[in-house]
């Protein structure tokens, strides 16, 4: 029988690297700000080299820890490469949150008007992504004793959502992989959770979306008579994070002030 730790858990997360996939623009923005203020080592990865390296110069530059690894998630030689730079960096991988995605540049349309090619390249990133991104941090978590994926689905996955149909689905898909995964690597001691975020006012999705559009999906069923902003997401991607969640794996924190009830 394993013996029983007595250890209090902690939300502590000084010196835990991490690496934030998207974490340079919108939502991502503020998980790597945050999880870097609060002491965090964190390795901005975005497709986006200019903002990656921008984000960290500015972290960096408050004294906080942060690492550009400018990554396309669907491409393993660069998930590959930068799972490497990391633990070249910080000797190891602590947590990795799979939140780069396609989404606010993606056109609304119904799903007859969906190009095949916008089709593929949706799922490339927003499934395959968190595959090969899991995949390149598996054997250093694994030969460590252990770690956190923290995988960014959307509440889309319960209301269904009208237009877009093929972020839909890919979110659909990020939520299952999240269980199943857990299953396979659990004995690994590798904790696998979700977040299924609302509509958020993130500053990507500010400037891509319509004045009537962003008040069409703010007149919904929250509990809370206010907007949802990144910052509401940050206190459950740090707890899953954190120590405090060592025995919680295969679940979705729904982040969407009540809208999605389960």
């Amino acid at each position: 029988m394993a013996e029983i730790s007595r250890t209090r858990p902690s939300l502590d997360l000084t010196d835990r690297v991490v690496i934030v996939t998207g974490g340079a623009t919108g939502i991502g923005k503020v998980y790597s700000t945050r999880l870097a203020e609060a002491g965090a080592r964190v390795v901005i990865a975005d497709i986006v080299d200019e903002a990656n390296h921008a984000l960290a110069k500015e972290l960096t530059g408050r004294g906080l820890q942060a690492l550009a690894g400018t990554t396309d998630v669907a491409d393993p030689k660069m998930t590959e490469a930068l799972a490497k730079a990391t633990v070249d960096k910080w000797g190891r991988i602590d947590g990795l949150v799979n939140n780069a995605s396609l989404m606010a540049v993606l056109g609304r349309k119904p799903w007859t008007e969906i190009p095949p090619d916008e089709w593929d390249r949706v799922m490339q990133v927003n499934t395959k992504g968190p595959f090969l991104c899991a995949l390149a941090v598996y054997p250093y978590m694994k030969e460590q004793g252990g770690g956190k994926i923290v995988n960014i689905a959307s509440s889309r996955v319960w209301e269904g959502g009208k237009w877009r149909l093929h972020y839909s689905a890919s979110k659909g898909a990020v939520l299952v992989f999240t269980r199943a995964l857990a299953r396979e690597i659990g004995a690994d001691n590798i904790c696998v959770n979700s977040i299924s975020p609302g509509f958020t006012l993130s500053e990507t999705q500010v400037a891509t979306s319509t004045n009537q559009h962003m008040a069409l999906r703010q007149e919904s069923d929250k509990c809370f008579n206010r907007d949802q902003i990144p910052d509401d997401l940050v206190g459950a991607l740090m707890f899953l994070l954190s120590d405090a969640s060592n025995y919680i794996t295969g679940q979705c924190i729904n982040v969407d002030g009540g809208r999605s009830m389960h």
